[in-house]
């Protein structure tokens, strides 16, 4: 199996020119067959004449000696006939295998007649003349012979321009290809993890465009991956803050004289911070419908007012830890929404609150009433770190589809 691509590029070109060669010649000798030989025709009957001309005009074996030496026997063969079928022959065959004369041929040329046939083809014409002598008429037959040096030099020909267009193919096989090596070796980084590769392609051929494009995937795969790792950080943090809430209340419990009443209600604390990191996982898995909008929200009817309080309860091992406390004015409002995605939104933005603020600080919270007429806390910390809610809570806040009930 050939794999290496210069030489399927070589291959196809020698497959190409030969093919086409051998149609173009086949086609062009179906054209002009007809002006080929009729060419070689003219040609022959002229030296048949000139031949005639001389034995006319000079003596037998004068006319003999001379037409044994003339050049033209170089590319023609010539053969004269007695009565009896005897002949003598002028040039050098070479290897030409000459065509058939039969008795009827040479009698028809001795009573005067001209015999012209095309035995195999192209410009290979048999021409019988009669020839007067001072001894008599003779039949006279001349065909053309192709010297053998012309053949030589015509594969001579055929196989040097096979060769030198192999060599140039060639050549330009390797501007064709280094592109594709270049694609080749950027999709080995990229796999490796490395997204800063330039390819540096300026053609504006289909491989221009390909790599363009391989450009453009490689900039979304950068831009995937950034995604990925912002993802998992998100997910991090995400996680930290229920496991930081469970862990300050399990804390607590190891407190002997705890209360029931507390003791219970740092239970239920702990097992909602459990469920929360559960539904949790369960949106993590469903995150791609998410996206997609292929996947509706759980919409439902609760106190906005409620689920902040129960958010910052659940917080408490953070920000009483620190001395931070809390400044609420929330008045009862009702909302439909995702109660936990909105749930999940509360606990991003209060707990990035509670992490920029001063230890001894204070946080407000409150409900506020913005130009739509929507409902919304605001969560600001009184030592001048201004809350700053990242694109991924306003994605999910306004995902919620909150609306206030009247």
């Amino acid at each position: 199996m050939i794999r290496s691509l210069y030489i399927r590029v070589v291959l196809a070109f020698l497959v190409a020119t030969t093919v086409g060669s051998d149609i173009s010649f086949l086609m062009s000798t179906w054209i002009f067959e007809e002006q080929f030989n009729e060419s070689a025709q003219v040609n022959l009957r002229n030296f048949g004449q000139d031949v005639v001309r001389i034995y006319k005009t000079l003596p037998l074996r004068e006319a003999d000696l001379f037409v044994s030496e003339m050049k033209q026997l170089d590319s023609h063969y010539i053969r004269i006939y007695e009565e009896t079928g005897q002949f003598k022959s002028y040039g050098k065959l070479n290897g030409h295998n000459p065509a058939p004369v039969t008795m009827e041929q040479v009698k028809k040329v001795l009573d005067g007649g001209v015999v012209q046939v095309t035995p195999k083809g192209i410009a290979t014409v048999l021409l019988g003349l009669p020839l007067k002598t001072e001894m008599g008429t003779k039949a006279m037959f001349l065909e053309v012979i192709v010297p053998p040096s012309v053949i030589f030099w015509e594969w001579i020909f055929v196989i040097s321009s096979l060769i030198t267009g192999s060599l140039l193919i060639l050549v330009a096989s390797i501007f064709l290809v280094r592109p594709i090596k270049k694609l080749t070796e950027a999709t080995k980084r990229i796999a490796a993890g490395d997204f800063n590769v330039k390819l540096n392609i300026k053609q504006t051929s289909e491989l221009g465009t390909l790599a363009r494009s391989f450009e453009d995937m490689m900039h979304d795969l950068k831009q995937l991956e950034q995604m990925r790792r912002e993802f998992v950080t998100n997910v991090s943090h995400e996680v930290q803050s229920p496991l930081t809430s469970i862990s300050g209340y399990a804390q607590a419990l190891k407190n002997v004289d705890l209360a029931d009443h507390e003791r219970s209600r740092y239970l239920d604390i702990i097992i909602a911070e459990a469920d929360r990191m559960s539904k949790m996982s369960d949106s993590l898995l469903k995150l791609s419908l998410l996206e997609s909008q292929s996947q509706q929200l759980q919409l439902g009817t609760f106190n906005l007012d409620e689920q902040i309080r129960r958010v910052i309860v659940a917080l408490q091992p953070q920000w009483s830890a620190r001395n931070i406390r809390f400044e609420l004015d929330l008045q009862p409002v009702k909302v439909t929404a995702d109660h936990d995605q909105l749930n999940q939104v509360w606990t991003n933005i209060i707990g990035n609150s509670i992490k920029f603020s001063e230890d001894g600080g204070m946080i407000d919270v409150s409900i506020r009433q913005d130009i739509k007429k929507r409902d919304r806390p605001n969560i600001r910390p009184r030592h001048g770190y201004f809350l700053r809610r990242s694109e991924a809570d306003l994605r999910a806040f306004f995902q919620s589809r909150s609306f206030p009930q009247p």
